[in-house]
């Protein structure tokens, strides 16, 4: 597995030996990488190689078959419930689908984290609230209901929502998912300006070139049949530098050799 040059900073996130299984079917073998702070952190590859799926073992949605996993030096597998819990205030999460409720305004699906985590006063969750809404370009967009939103003002309505709490970590899943280019090359803006201005560590799900190239810091790259990583390091450096044809034909967008004999017998 190629590697890019690594910080000295302590790693926020570490998995070492992460192995995922679901009966007898091997998803991920032995799989380690490290995230430091301010980082970020881009997981790619193509479809079917567990992108998600160790994204959902990484933030503890899912428990590893095997492996260690370290959040801010803390080894997940020893937390109880509670723990976890606690340990989970400190990371954002933007699912996909932006898991908005429906029957809730943008303000009340924003103002969810902090009714349920914190006692602070009404007022001070509403000012929040609008801070938030603010720093994602949805200012005055309080009152509106997510059917009232664009596809790309829900995304951007999730990252508000997951920022709700000041997490050290932001985990985001696809967050380009189903938008056009320009709304998605507006979002990779949003997000970079966000890390630059907070500081905060993200570790983004995505198979979207330019996504990858616009805002990762550092990648590493899933293979399906390798089960596990084959590069990692600056996307822009291994796109014209990598030994591995699989790396370079990812982000060439190539089709291999292989792959080009199995459509055309």
């Amino acid at each position: 597995m190629e590697k890019g040059n690594r910080t000295t900073a302590d790693p926020v996130i570490k998995v070492e030996g992460l192995t995922v299984r679901y009966g007898d079917n091997t998803v991920l073998d032995g799989v380690d990488f490290e995230v430091y702070p301010g980082e970020i952190f881009v997981i790619m590859g193509g479809s079917g190689c567990g992108k998600s799926t160790l994204l959902k073992h990484v933030i503890g949605i899912e428990t590893p078959a095997e492996g260690k996993i370290w959040l801010n030096g803390t080894d997940t597998a020893l937390l109880d419930d509670s723990e976890l819990r606690r340990l989970h205030m400190g990371i954002g999460m933007l699912f996909q689908s932006s898991a908005l409720f429906g029957s809730m305004t943008i303000g009340e699906n924003v103002a969810l984290p902090l009714t349920e985590f914190t006692a602070l006063p009404m007022k001070d969750i509403t000012s929040i609230v609008r801070m938030k809404l603010g720093m994602v370009e949805l200012a005055g967009y309080d009152n509106h209901y997510p059917a009232e939103l664009s596809g790309g003002m829900k995304k951007r309505a999730g990252i508000a929502r997951a920022m709700a709490l000041e997490p050290a970590m932001l985990f985001l899943d696809e967050p380009s998912a189903g938008l056009d280019p320009v709304t998605s090359a507006e979002l990779d803006l949003l997000i970079r300006k966000l890390n630059e201005g907070t500081g905060t560590t993200m570790v983004i799900v995505t198979h979207e070139l330019e996504t990858i190239f616009n805002i990762s810091h550092r990648i590493i790259m899933l293979d399906r049949d390798a089960k596990g990583i084959i590069a990692e390091g600056d996307p822009r450096v291994l796109r014209t530098s990598s030994q591995d044809a699989r790396v370079t034909d990812f982000f060439n967008r190539r089709v291999t050799k292989k792959k080009h004999e199995g459509m055309t017998t």
